[in-house]
């Protein structure tokens, strides 16, 4: 009898040592969907089911073991009332979620990628309603039946995905969200356009799912906010990126390319999932035209941030990111700098060097859509309406004759006083 529990002692002690840890459960809430993250040990052997009467989605995992505790999460938001755990025979763990409403879970493992270890991904997405058809409309302000020019802003990785980390732990997916931000606020003043935010707080967002919302939301402009990581943490400046049909066009630009398009596995998208859209963007993403207005942007947009930081490239570089691919609208991918540079990753941290990027970033926007306005836009009517000074005319008689006032002729043109140059083009602005 000794020997028999000696052996089952044994047994129990041999089996709990190969048995997976959960060391910690971590959430994240976006605006579709919920992420729920087990860090773990190992891999792990799991079943996923749902129940109704009432709502919850059950996780088995075999030969687990946690000891710890689950976080106090705010569910705020989220369709999640609760959490709970509990152990069953044979070393299984079995975690519940109570939910208010029916969900539709998705699950995948993830491999050890920088300082994560393996992880079990629990992302639940709420029940899909039958759709009723209804015409699309542009997501802008119109004015006389014009509409603003639409500027999707894409701060990089978010949520599980921290991005490249430099000194003192600097995340990139902060810092980019910060530059973000700021820039749609930026957007948001400028007269004649609306920004659209990819993502708003810390939450991971599908590459393919960027693409969708900038097209969803009819963007003009496709604006993706990355920071640089380098092996050489001596490389430094900044860098603007238009999609390359070949690949990169450097050693750098090679390894950005790679790196930045393995997020999706960070993200829990599937490499191999190729749908109907991802097709299609695949077959457009040569557009000659699409490519030619993206080099365009990127021009300007790195002339000005040459006023703000050094540039690693003196001119636009071409990669394959999964995020330059919509099939019709022009797409930049701006590297403010190295996080892998000491030096940079403190200016980046830096909110009055967060402001000077994106003033940086708006200026060459901006100075794009003056010249080039969308069709059917107020930039495009602004544009149209313009006086060539006759010898004789005053401001104050071309003020009147557009029905503008003086100060917003002057303002719209940086003009200092009402002496007038014959010949000069006055651009008319809508009053």
């Amino acid at each position: 009898m000794r020997r028999i529990l000696a052996f089952i002692t044994l047994f129990c002690l041999v089996t709990s040592s190969f048995a997976v840890e959960i060391k910690n459960v971590r959430m994240w809430p976006a605006p579709d969907n919920t992420r729920l993250v087990f860090d773990l040990s190992a891999p792990v052997e799991y079943t996923l089911f749902s129940l109704k009467a009432p709502n919850r989605v059950v996780i088995d995992l075999k030969s687990s073991r946690f000891s710890g505790q689950l976080a106090h999460f705010n569910y705020a938001g989220t369709h999640i009332r609760a959490i709970r755990f509990a152990r069953r025979k044979q070393g299984e763990l079995r975690f519940v979620i109570d939910l208010d409403s029916k969900v539709q879970p998705k699950s995948f493992i993830l491999k050890p990628q920088g300082e994560y270890g393996h992880r079990l991904v629990i992302d639940l997405y709420q029940a899909k309603k039958q759709a009723i058809k209804t015409p699309r409309k542009s997501y802008s302000l119109r004015q006389n039946g014009k509409r603003n020019v639409i500027i999707a802003i894409d701060a990089g990785h978010g949520g599980d995905d921290p991005g490249a980390i430099g000194q003192r732990g600097t995340r990139e997916k902060d810092v980019v969200l910060a530059i973000a931000k700021r820039l749609e606020k930026l957007v948001r003043k400028e007269p004649g356009m609306t920004p659209v935010m990819i993502r708003k707080g810390d939450y991971y967002v599908g590459l393919k799912q960027r693409v969708r919302i900038a097209r969803k939301k009819r963007a003009d402009l496709f604006v993706s906010i990355h920071a640089d990581a380098f092996r050489n943490g001596k490389a430094h400046g900044s860098s603007v990126f238009v999609l390359s049909e070949r690949g990169a066009s450097s050693e750098v630009a090679r390894f950005l390319a790679r790196s930045e398009n393995r997020s999706d596995l960070i993200g829990g998208i599937s490499l191999d999932d190729k749908d109907d859209l991802l097709k299609m963007v695949l077959v457009d993403m040569v557009k000659n035209s699409t490519i030619e207005d993206s080099h365009d942007v990127a021009s300007r947009v790195l002339r000005n941030l040459k006023t703000v930081n050094h540039l690693h490239k003196s001119r636009v570089e071409r990669a394959g990111f999964r995020v330059l691919k919509a099939p019709d609208v022009p797409s930049i991918l701006v590297e403010t700098a190295f996080i892998s540079n000491p030096a940079e990753a403190r200016k980046l941290r830096s909110s009055r060097h967060q402001l000077m990027l994106a003033k940086a970033i708006l200026k060459g926007v901006r100075g794009y859509f003056h010249a080039n306005p969308p069709p059917g836009t107020l930039l495009a009517q602004q544009k149209a309406k313009q006086h060539i000074i006759a010898r004789g005319e005053t401001l104050s008689g071309i003020a009147a004759r557009y029905r503008v006032s003086i100060a917003l002729l002057k303002r719209s043109n940086g003009l200092r006083s009402n002496t007038l140059q014959v010949g000069k083009v006055l651009h008319i602005p809508v009053s």
